[in-house]
């Protein structure tokens, strides 16, 4: 069975928060409230991005194929991942820059609020 994404962080997350807990257990409180924060201002930065940017969401520059003409998507393994979207043509640069900026906008709220607390 293929490990879930990202798997090996979610273990070094829980290894590094039992050794929270085990040499500073006052601080496991801090550490939920700081993650309960950070979490907040991603999904704040998220809405943020949405209505300021209603018509520039980064879905708007994609279009579903028919499953007769799916598209090929190597992975690092080099095996081929049927994917069922495409860019637009002519607006993959427009559709990249709609994700950064999504993403900026996102991390700088993360960050802000990371920063401050």
């Amino acid at each position: 069975m293929k490990q879930p994404r990202l798997f090996g962080w979610l273990i070094a997350t829980v290894l590094l928060l039992a050794v929270i807990g085990l040499l500073y257990p006052h601080q496991l409180p801090v550490s939920l409230y700081k993650l309960s924060l950070v979490t907040m201002a991603g999904v704040a930065g998220y809405w943020l991005d949405r209505s300021l940017f209603p018509y520039a969401r980064p879905d708007s520059f994609i279009v579903k194929i028919t499953p007769d003409e799916e598209a090929c998507d190597i992975d690092l393994d080099g095996d081929c991942k049927l994917i069922p979207w495409e860019v637009v043509d002519g607006d993959g640069f427009v559709f990249a820059m709609a994700m950064l900026r999504r993403a900026i906008i996102v991390g700088c709220a993360m960050m802000a609020i990371g920063l401050g607390a």
